[in-house]
């Protein structure tokens, strides 16, 4: 059993230290957003299946209640194959601390979505109240767009049910139509790809760990390739041209064209849409998806491999 756990503990150090480092320096992300996050997905998996798997072997090491709940169903050939009565000393403060890591990151994780739905909550009737009254005897307006009456362009959005693209009068007078089917299939982009859950998972746990390189490098990543992601649906939908001029509409008032922008994200978005990557080869984007989906395969490949080598011999 030490072996495997020492095995988990080299997987886990290269794929929350050594991987994040690789992937922030390597420029093919700008040209994948979509792969990118995928991979960023997988080292986050990799890394929280380790711990899992890790503190599953050391608790059942330590409490006899675990081991025989976890090795209820296995043959004793099996058992006796992990070595769990010969742990070393180190295994009962390992299966604590993990213990207390899962703990951390379920309470981080609901903190998140507590405070997320309590904003969505408060963003919601907020809108009520500057959503223009209707005039008596017409019904409440429930269609995909709702329009505020406001000088300051700007277009989110609005999750609920059901879900709309909220846009104010200011915004509508900067974009043509064009424009606006761009707004709305960005944002849409951004719905169906359930980019707000990604956000979420990768906010709770850079707060719970703000030590751990990766879950740092994820928040800040994902935050950029969401938007880079639903800028490509739009593109395709509407024209690079269009998508970019629409993004310089909404922002314009930010500065999004000037170079000392306190928005860097806006102007490169726009100068990517304006002179478009070209997509890495289909076998890249292949190999890359494989090895990815493979690396969370390798806790457990770890875990189970003591009783695979005995059912096998």
């Amino acid at each position: 059993m030490s072996v495997s756990l020492l095995l988990m503990a080299a997987v886990a150090l290269t794929a929350a230290v050594a991987a994040p480092r690789v992937l922030t320096a390597a420029a093919w992300p700008d040209r994948e957003p979509v792969l990118a996050l995928w991979v960023w997905q997988c080292l986050v998996a990799t890394v929280l299946l380790c711990c899992l798997t890790s503190l599953v072997l050391s608790a059942s090491a330590v409490f006899h209640t675990v081991r025989v709940r976890v090795f209820a169903p296995a043959p004793p050939s099996v058992t006796r194959a992990y070595d769990l009565t010969a742990a070393p000393p180190w295994t009962t403060a390992l299966a604590l601390l993990l213990a207390g890591g899962a703990a951390w990151t379920t309470a981080m994780l609901a903190r998140e979505l507590t405070e997320a739905h309590r904003r969505g909550r408060a963003r919601r009737a907020h809108l009520r109240e500057r959503a223009p009254e209707l005039p008596a005897g017409l019904p409440a307006s429930r269609g995909p767009l709702l329009v505020l009456e406001e000088e300051y362009p700007d277009a989110w959005w609005m999750p609920g049910h059901p879900p709309r693209l909220v846009v104010t009068t200011g915004a509508l007078r900067r974009l043509t139509g064009r424009q606006l089917d761009a707004i709305h299939a960005h944002e849409l982009g951004h719905a169906r790809a359930r980019h707000d859950w990604l956000l979420h998972l990768s906010q709770a746990l850079a707060a719970g760990f703000p030590g751990i390189p990766l879950f740092t490098h994820f928040r800040d990543q994902t935050h950029r390739l969401v938007e880079l992601s639903a800028d490509d649906t739009a593109s395709r939908r509407c024209g690079h041209l269009t998508t970019a001029l629409a993004l310089i509409e909404l922002n314009q008032h930010r500065g999004v064209l000037s170079c000392a922008t306190p928005r860097p994200l806006l102007h490169q978005r726009v100068e990517r849409l304006l002179d478009p990557p070209p997509r890495l080869p289909r076998t890249h984007r292949r190999g890359t998806t494989t090895a990815a989906a493979l690396a969370p395969l390798l806790p457990l490949l770890i875990a189970f491999a003591p009783a695979l080598t005995t059912l096998t011999a």
